[in-house]
């Protein structure tokens, strides 16, 4: 039997699982060997699955799926030839099943020939360097790095260990921790937009980016080098495509920004905020720990701890949503 199969038995995805302490209650057989995880609609006999919201309710009546990440009390909802397998958290088993199913990518240790690596650059073991890629003077690339084709890698940028920079990124004036991940076409490390009003004489930016460990960036964002400072990401933040970070901003831990979101100049966002798809941030403002804020939201002042805002200027989002009934209640 293929060996690759063999490690995908329910029996090391339970182990795997026990190593983020995850601990589940199921009468699969422990030598059962699994696929993958899918969809309940599209799960068949050689996948799990897992229910976790009650909009899935038909598709988990009707699921081909071999077994399902569920909690207890909605077990009995599952087909006949389902195996239960009893969790609390059946989306965080979802999450960490993918990883057991299709692992991330490993450094293969090859330096294409294509590529040009400066004498004075660094590279520790293992690292893998695709095609047509460039190290500058000075660059410093830590152990089981992966870097893709069509990479500019600038003087002085340091890459942590077992970081992934994807196909035709270019990055320069930047310091990146370990286990990180950037996609396609991110471009980190580049001159900010900032001028003199009148005469349009332009400010040179000579300070850098600080990104921290565990962070992810999506295909095409951009984030400019800070004027004096350091534009800096902290730890666990995630980024989603098509994202401006401007000169000088701090995203601090644990914060998710979806797509298209805009945050100029010198503005700092706190800890475990979430930002939606198409909001606007204006620059030299300060955003607190643990604040949401509703996609295509203008914010233009300060916002404290643990808000919900919405709209344009944005306000609390209870407030928001009554100034909308009391409108829309005009128009009729």
């Amino acid at each position: 039997m293929n060996h690759k199969l063999i490690n995908n038995s329910f029996y090391n995805l339970k182990k795997y699982l026990e190593k983020f302490s995850i601990y589940l209650e199921s009468k699969i057989p422990d030598s059962t060997i699994l696929k993958g995880i899918n969809s309940l609609e599209l799960a068949d006999k050689n996948n799990l699955s897992f229910y976790c919201d009650y909009k899935l309710l038909p598709y988990l009546k009707s699921s081909n799926a071999f077994g399902c990440f569920i909690k207890e009390e909605f077990k009995e909802l599952l087909p006949n030839d389902c195996f239960s397998i009893l969790v609390k958290n059946p989306y965080l088993c979802y999450a960490h099943s993918s990883n057991f199913f299709s692992p991330p990518l490993k450094s293969n240790g090859l330096i294409s020939k294509n590529s040009i690596v400066s004498k004075n650059s660094f590279l520790g073991e293992n690292v893998q360097l695709g095609n047509f890629s460039t190290l500058d003077d000075n660059a410093i690339i830590d152990k089981n790095v992966i870097i893709g084709n069509n990479v500019f890698i600038g003087s002085n940028v340091s890459i942590g260990l077992n970081t992934i920079i994807e196909n035709n990124c270019s990055i320069t004036n930047t310091f990146i921790g370990n286990n990180c991940h950037i996609k396609s076409g991110t471009i980190i490390g580049g001159t900010g937009f900032g001028f003199n009003l009148d005469t349009k004489i332009s400010i040179s930016h000579i300070g850098n980016v600080k990104i921290g460990n565990n962070v992810f960036i999506g295909s095409n964002c951009c984030i400019d080098r800070a004027s004096l400072d350091s534009t800096i990401i902290e730890d666990n933040s995630r980024l989603d495509n098509l994202i401006q970070i401007a000169h000088g901003v701090k995203i601090s831990k644990n914060t998710i920004i979806a797509g298209q979101v805009g945050i100029a100049g010198s503005t700092k966002i706190g800890s475990n905020c979430i930002i939606g798809g198409q909001a606007g941030i204006s620059g030299h403002i300060n955003i607190g720990n643990n604040v949401i804020i509703a996609a295509k939201s203008g914010v233009t002042k300060n916002i404290p701890d643990n808000m919900t805002i919405a709209g344009f200027p944005a306000i609390d989002i209870t407030r928001w949503k009554k100034n909308l009934i009391k409108l829309n209640k005009k128009n009729i």
